[in-house]
């Protein structure tokens, strides 16, 4: 399912910073958390100028295939019988999620998602279940520019305690969430925060899109090898925590 469309192309103005110009959202909701089995239940593009006005969107309702489980179904309100009922099919869905993905790209405009590693890897792995091309494929290189709240809010404030789910980070910069869990909602708050984070911490406004994009590269190694430490520390000395962003390798 579709509403509106999403048009535009980046265009960089004189002494302006990513978080003043174009940004676009993207979201999804799923029937679980497992990058490698879980599928897209629904999914959100939106686009929004400098200043938070909207300027087009896209939706998608999708009959994963599957049930979608109850936990699932309690957090997103979505149920099975009504993405049997309205769903697209998933493969007609995830192809035209992935386009609609890169042609943002290709027109060097910043994708904004909320915990990257996880939304581009599963729809990564949703490509290959129904045989389309890759989101990688599709521009011939790795995703970006991709801008994610929860590496960067780490980044910048590291030591602040507390949660630091979508929700939280709304409460944190002041950004308005309406409906938590729907895919549209998400996606204009994840852009909302983005932009609060540039607003408050010139060390990541400066870069261009693309130099952010690698400076989240590196803060995202550094931040899992972090965590990995510390669960190695306190009880699980095997622990691994994937380091790769925004884009969790597919195994081989």
């Amino acid at each position: 399912m579709r509403a509106g469309r999403v048009r535009g192309r980046a265009t960089r103005g004189a002494g302006m910073s990513w978080h003043q110009e174009l940004l676009s959202g993207f979201d999804l909701e799923t029937t679980g958390t497992d990058i490698e089995h879980d599928r897209i239940v629904t999914a959100a593009l939106i686009r929004l100028e400098g200043d938070g006005r909207p300027a087009g969107a896209r939706s998608w309702l999708i009959d994963p295939g599957v049930p979608i489980p109850d936990e699932a179904a309690e957090i997103h309100g979505i149920s099975t019988a009504h993405v049997r009922e309205h769903g697209s099919p998933p493969a007609t869905a995830v192809e035209d999620i992935t386009e609609a993905l890169a042609e943002t790209l290709r027109a060097d405009i910043p994708l904004v998602v909320m915990n990257a590693r996880y939304d581009l890897s599963l729809l990564d792995r949703e490509c290959r279940r129904h045989g389309v091309p890759t989101l990688t494929e599709r521009l011939g290189r790795e995703p970006a520019p991709v801008i994610d709240p929860l590496v960067l809010d780490k980044h910048v404030d590291r030591y602040r305690k507390g949660k630091r789910a979508l929700q939280a980070l709304c409460g944190h910069y002041g950004v308005r969430l309406d409906g938590a869990h729907e895919a549209g909602a998400d996606a204009a708050a994840a852009a909302g925060v983005a932009r609060r984070i540039g607003e408050r911490y010139p060390a990541v406004a400066l870069p261009s899109p693309r130099a952010l994009h690698a400076l989240q590269e590196e803060a995202a190694v550094e931040q899992a090898a972090s965590f990995q430490a510390y669960l190695r520390r306190t009880g699980d000395p095997e622990a691994i925590v994937e380091a790769a962003w925004p884009l969790i390798p597919y195994p081989r």
